[in-house]
């Protein structure tokens, strides 16, 4: 199903509940729960805004501000050390 499939399905179901201010009240605080879900994840972005940070980067390092690992140095403390 597509987007627009989803929607229409989604009114439609809404529609059968309308008149139900009990069903209507669960699905309000089933439709909170999911945007506080999504809301968490940090980690989901738009391809526009991947490619960004990847470009943002890149200048990042074409001005000498990148930050390297020192040789032998492991991942881990490489991470205590920027982070």
């Amino acid at each position: 199903m597509n987007t627009v499939q989803l929607n229409a399905e989604m009114l439609r179901s809404m529609s059968v509940i309308a008149e139900d201010e009990t069903l209507l009240k669960r699905a309000v605080k089933y439709l909170h729960k999911l945007v506080a879900e999504k809301q968490a994840d940090d980690a989901e972005m738009t391809r526009d805004e991947f490619f960004s940070r990847v470009d943002e980067g890149r200048e990042q390092i074409r001005r000498g501000e990148g930050i390297k690992m020192l040789p032998g140095e492991s991942l881990e403390d490489f991470l205590k050390r920027v982070g």
